[in-house]
């Protein structure tokens, strides 16, 4: 009887334990699981004036430019100049040797003055009517060659002390002291950097609005933000083989960031002003099928009544960019909630939470910070 007892109690026990433990388990079932967020940064959909641009790729160009060469054979027996510096018009920038030709304009010169006093005296008898006029006339004709001769000898001398021709920059020096040099042996590169000009091609279709002017902005690997031109001139013909004009602008480069050669980003204002929709480009995700933004919507959960946001995605067609900033020509409308950032992790109707705390900060003229 003690031992029937005993398991009767026994089985009574382990009946409870289990109980709870079914308990338990159902209740884990039929408990909802907490709701999974994605942390994300969201901007509206703006309505801007936009102005209208015309964009090209073009070339930077000195204003004047030129690679300093030898007129004249000769040895280089000084060198004035530091390769890279700045250099004033007028400066001196190599010698050549002139022994020779300073020997030479001695001689000529004792001639001039030995032809003067001849024709001087050759006055004074003439006077007297003691010489012929055809005399006097040889003597003067004798003295104006010696002067003539002198003078070819110091534009010789002149030509061998090489000047910069106008005020600008140096580039590497490309002779040595004591090197014998042939006319047209290249010295070294100069170029005037201030202003700079940056030579483009616009369409002939696109043409109409073109003026002497109109604003231009820079922009491009090594080329600060925010640097502007005017055009100055524009080709009177269209190339024949590409069907575009050739335009020119004039910038300003007191830094001397710009050099010749390089390449630049050319955005020409237009005097028209666009009505725009426009997003942050951070908000596109970019595909071949079609590029799309997730739209944040207010949302009610069917059990708990909550509410909260969920996003779906959007395919939008896009149009220009500038800056930062894209514009968007069909599916969205001003005022729309769109994720900036965190769009990589999100799927159609995932639940969002806001935090714009770490909002990229777009803007339409970046700067490019230094590194």
């Amino acid at each position: 009887m003690k031992t029937f007892l005993t398991i009767l109690g026994v089985v009574a026990v382990i009946a409870v334990i289990v109980g709870i433990k079914v308990l338990q388990i159902s209740a884990m079932i039929h408990q909802k699981p907490p709701a999974q967020y994605v942390s994300v940064s969201t901007t509206e959909a703006k309505s801007e004036s936009w102005q209208q641009t015309l964009t090209s790729v073009g070339s930077l160009t000195a204003v004047q430019g030129v690679t300093v060469a030898a007129e004249l054979d000769g040895k280089i027996t000084e060198i004035d100049f530091e390769a890279g510096s700045n250099v004033a018009a007028g400066d001196v920038l190599v010698r050549q040797d002139t022994s020779v030709e300073e020997a030479q304009l001695r001689s000529a010169e004792a001639n001039v003055e030995l032809s003067g006093v001849n024709l001087k005296r050759t006055k004074e008898l003439l006077d007297k009517a003691t010489v012929s006029q055809a005399q006097y006339d040889a003597d003067a004709a004798t003295s104006k060659q010696a002067a003539a001769a002198a003078d070819n000898i110091r534009a010789t001398i002149a030509k061998r002390t090489i000047k910069a021709p106008f005020a600008g920059r140096l580039g590497i020096r490309l002779v040595n002291l004591g090197q014998n040099l042939k006319a047209g042996d290249a010295i070294v590169s100069l170029q005037a950097l201030n202003p700079i000009f940056v030579d483009f091609y616009i369409s002939q279709d696109e043409m109409g609005p073109l003026a002497t002017g109109l604003q231009v902005r820079l922009s491009g690997d090594g080329v600060s933000a925010g640097i502007v031109g005017k055009i100055t001139a524009i080709s009177p013909d269209i190339d024949a083989s590409t069907r575009n004009v050739r335009v020119q602008a004039t910038v300003d480069n007191a830094a001397g960031h710009l050099r010749p050669g390089m390449y630049v980003n050319v955005a020409v204002e237009l005097p028209v002003v666009d009505k725009v929709l426009t997003i942050p480009a951070t908000a596109v995700l970019f595909a071949p099928f079609g590029d799309t933004v997730y739209v944040v919507d207010s949302a009610v959960d069917k059990d708990s009544g909550e509410k909260g946001l969920v996003v779906r995605q959007q395919i939008v067609r896009l149009g220009a960019r500038k800056g930062d900033f894209v514009v968007v020509l069909s599916g969205l409308k001003a005022g729309d909630t769109i994720v900036t950032s965190g769009v990589f992790r999100l799927r159609p109707g995932a639940a969002v939470k806001v935090n714009n705390s770490v909002a990229p900060d777009a803007q339409l003229a970046p700067k490019t910070s230094d590194s």
